[in-house]
């Protein structure tokens, strides 16, 4: 089936933000004599937004101390969101290869968040929309934000595909009915991807696997 949409995910998948987001967290968690985290560390536990990032960073610690630690990270985190954030690989390239197609990206960061950092990257012009963790009502594995997506640039959902780097993503975009395409090179193990429909190891893949798969735009 023709794709007329394509769904991105952010982090791990068109930005390696994980030193950023590694920074962060350890800034956050300083008050409460934690070890510093590596970035190995940190990518194991992003992927379902803030607020769930720092509950398992400080899982014995009390609502007021985990409050407390988001608010740094958010203090910290938006204005050092550029730092060493960078796109990977064939990502601005491919997503110029890809201007017929509606584009949009579906983050579990907050929405202000990812707007400002796809806009620092030269990015944000790409997208016809960008969608946070606190656009909808529910954020991913939830199909909430992809069937608010498909309503809001009026896509059937066998039009459209989601592309991301973890099992989140993949989930999301099976209870919404649209394919799936897994990218290896991000923050999750191959391993957790093998439910997509598609894999890819480079974002330069992308291209070919939607017109390999009869996917491309008509």
């Amino acid at each position: 089936m023709p794709i007329k949409l394509i769904l991105f995910d952010l982090d791990g998948t068109l930005v390696n933000t994980s030193t950023d987001l590694t920074n962060a967290l350890n800034y956050a968690l300083k008050p409460f004599n934690t070890r510093e985290l590596t970035v190995e560390e940190t990518i194991k536990l992003v992927g379902e937004g803030i607020t769930r990032l720092i509950e398992k960073a400080l899982e014995n610690e009390n609502h007021q101390q985990k409050m407390q630690a988001i608010e740094r990270f958010l203090d910290y985190y938006s204005k050092h969101l550029l730092d060493f954030s960078k796109t990977y690989p064939g990502v601005k390239e491919t997503l110029e290869i890809l201007s017929l197609y509606k584009k949009a990206v579906i983050s579990n960061k907050r929405e202000n968040l990812s707007v400002k950092l796809l806009d620092g990257l030269d990015l944000l012009k790409f997208f016809n929309l960008v969608v946070g963790s606190d656009t909808t009502s529910q954020k991913k594995p939830s199909a909430i934000p992809v069937l608010y997506i498909l309503e809001q640039l009026h896509v059937a959902p066998d039009k459209a595909a989601i592309v991301g780097d973890s099992s989140f993503d993949i989930e999301a975009g099976k209870k919404a009915g649209i394919k799936t395409i897994a990218v290896t090179y991000g923050f999750r193990d191959k391993n957790t991807l093998i439910d997509a429909d598609y894999t890819i190891d480079n974002f330069y893949d992308l291209p070919s696997v939607l017109d390999r798969n009869s996917l491309k735009l008509i």
